[in-house]
């Protein structure tokens, strides 16, 4: 593993530590609780996508929640670099994490292959 690799983990590390902190201390009550799942770091750490957990939002509140985070950006970008000494702050895109019911979806598609092989 190369240098600005282990720098790219460090940084989705730190960030996956920094950023619950920082959701903590805003005063909108809809982000307050919100979990971060992942961080993943695009090369040269200028993007940085920041998964939430879907919880049991439906669509129309996970839209809100989005355009709240995406106000909140530059708050969340400030905590971080001044909790860090950073000079600069990754910009932060917000998705909801879809991997678990994806995973699900596989788990269950070799599950009925498993059956259907055992049946013939």
């Amino acid at each position: 593993m190369n240098p600005s690799e282990l720098k790219k983990l460090r940084t989705e590390s730190v960030l996956k530590e920094l950023i619950p902190e920082a959701l903590a201390n805003l005063d909108d009550e809809l982000l307050r609780n919100l979990c971060v799942v992942d961080v993943e770091c695009k090369k040269g750490r200028y993007d940085a996508f920041v998964y939430i957990d879907k919880m049991s939002f439906d669509a129309k509140e996970q839209e809100q929640i989005l355009i709240h985070l995406k106000k909140a950006a530059k708050f969340l970008q400030n905590y971080c670099m001044s909790e860090q000494g950073w000079y600069k702050s990754p910009n932060f895109h917000f998705k909801f994490d879809d991997r678990l019911e994806y995973q699900n979806h596989i788990d269950s598609l070799f599950e009925k292959i498993k059956k259907e092989s055992n049946e013939s």
